[in-house]
């Protein structure tokens, strides 16, 4: 594959991961309106729990066989080839095959950790994904590893789409039927089974249209499998551990919130109503932190690249640059999520129920957005392990926090132990970066950002917060909505270009090329 092509691919892939992301997303907002906060919550608690069996039964192999295929082609060795595709496949079922019947044995015991025996139907029902998706990961690797990224692109959004579509009309029908919440969060678990099984459909039949298709050669054998899973699992355990960042730290909020308001004193019927207002936070963190989540894909092969060229000064342009365009999109995302927190609940989520939480949690959002990006940087320096202890820690300091705070205040309680831990975090994935590669991580240019950003934030926040939106209806709150980003943006443009971070002479040139062409 040529170089532009593989640029295309790789495109592809990172606007179908964008897509595939704001579609994972913001379902969450029409699936609360017609089934709930308490069915949210159900939700919010079981899917990480998911998440991270799924990431771990996957534990990497993707990328790990995609890295090995291509070593092996460039020796020209098909054998070779042959055997990475086998060992990855039979990992793969017996991890998701042993994952799935985890689950399935302490369902029970996970489901009352998790707030109650209310989620058992929904962990039971999601745990079945574990026997598909593991399979379905394998082809991705495989295209990947052959510099093809169409099919992982496709694949991701046709899963997410079939998911999403599923879930809001199961859910709606379930709630036109009076089911409980408790059926009905596990009526919506359905979706995510049949998206996977979607997918793997679609992979399936494009391998075997395909001229990548593995041809036998001689007999595999248990020594094959016993070499190559030592090698897959080697690059792979580093890279599942430090994939797993949200996912990790959302588990954690599963197990550790419904502790935290049951020693607090809430009832159990309370916990997963208190859980779901929490999730609106989460929901609207998963929305604004799409970018960098999808930004990170090409950013790890590309610092590999540099790294083994021992092009340092490249690699630190590219880490420069990513920042700034974290901190371009994250910083006035931030303070717009915190000025429009009243009439933004209403709007999405009918009421103004948890409002202080949405706030809180909305401000961490560009940390969360630089995590996610110092965890790919080390990744692409080589230094997964480093990454992975980083989430380690984090684990554990929010499980501490979140047990505390939530004593202390409430639901809020975790909120801020979400935004204390991501700005930990972020600062230091910052330290190991900056002893690996010297780079700027503030300078006028992010200073002029995010002073541009607080004052977005500020004209657009007053007026919204002299308002009683009680009185409001949700039309009115989306219509108020609208309106106001639409200043926000504006706003912070026109200071932008006063401070002169862009350039408009550059951006006259853009649109006549485009024009032209």
């Amino acid at each position: 594959m040529s170089t532009s092509a593989f640029v295309k691919s790789t495109f592809i892939l990172t606007l179908a991961t964008l897509l595939s992301k704001v579609l994972g997303s913001i379902f969450r907002i029409p699936l609360q309106n017609i089934a709930g906060d308490e069915v949210l919550g159900i939700y919010s608690i079981v899917y990480p729990v998911y998440m991270v069996a799924l990431i771990l039964s996957v534990a990497g192999i993707p990328t790990a066989i995609s890295k090995l295929i291509a070593e092996a082609r460039a020796e020209g060795n098909q054998l070779k080839i042959r055997e990475i595709y086998m060992t990855a496949s039979i990992l793969a079922l017996l991890f998701g095959l042993i994952s799935f019947l985890l689950v399935q044995k302490f369902a029970d015991s996970i489901a009352n950790i998790l707030g109650g025996p209310e989620v058992r139907y929904a962990l039971i029902i999601v745990a079945t994904t574990l026997l598909i998706a593991p399979y379905m990961a394998v082809y991705r690797g495989y295209f990947q590893g052959f510099e093809d990224m169409r099919p992982t692109g496709v694949s991701q959004v046709f899963e997410q789409f079939v998911r999403v579509i599923l879930i809001l009309v199961i859910a709606y029908y379930l709630v036109s039927i009076d089911a409980t919440p408790e059926v009905i969060s596990g009526g919506v678990m359905v979706g995510s089974v049949f998206g996977a099984l979607a997918s793997l459909i679609y992979l399936l039949i494009i391998y075997h249209r395909s001229p990548f298709k593995v041809k036998k050669s001689r007999k595999y054998t248990l020594t094959s499998f016993k070499t190559w899973s030592r090698k897959i699992l080697k690059i792979s355990i580093p890279i599942a551990i430090g994939s797993i960042t949200m996912a990790l730290l959302n588990f954690v909020d599963s197990v550790t919130i419904p502790i935290g308001l049951r020693q607090a004193g809430y009832p159990s019927q309370d916990i997963h109503y208190l859980f779901g207002l929490y999730s609106r936070g989460s929901t609207i963190v998963q929305i604004a932190t799409v970018f960098a989540s999808s930004i990170v894909l090409p950013l790890i092969p590309l610092m590999t690249k540099k790294m083994a060229e021992r092009d340092f000064t490249g690699t630190r342009k590219i880490i420069e640059k990513t920042h700034y365009m974290t901190y371009l999109i994250s910083w006035p995302a931030t303070f717009g999520l915190l000025a429009l927190t009243l009439p933004l609940n209403l709007g999405l989520f009918t009421n103004l129920e948890g409002s202080a939480v949405l706030a809180i949690i909305g401000f961490s959002s560009v940390f969360t957005s630089l995590v996610l990006l110092g965890t790919g940087i080390l990744q692409g320096l080589n230094l997964a392990n480093i990454g992975a202890y980083i989430i380690v820690f984090g684990v554990m300091l929010k499980t501490i926090f979140n047990v505390f705070f939530i004593q202390t205040f409430g639901i809020a309680g975790a909120a801020w132990a979400t935004l204390l831990v991501y700005v930990i975090l972020f600062i230091t994935n910052s330290i190991y970066i900056k002893k690996h590669i010297r780079f700027t991580l503030f300078n006028t240019h992010t200073q002029k950002i995010i002073i541009a950003s607080g004052l977005m934030g500020f004209f657009i926040g007053v007026p919204t917060y002299m308002i009683d939106f009680e009185t409001w209806s949700r039309l009115q709150a989306i219509l108020y909505l609208c309106v106001a980003i639409i200043a926000g943006v504006c706003l912070y443009f026109l200071q932008l270009f006063v401070y002169k971070e862009i350039d408009i002479k550059f951006l006259k040139q853009m649109i006549k090329n485009r024009k032209q062409n």
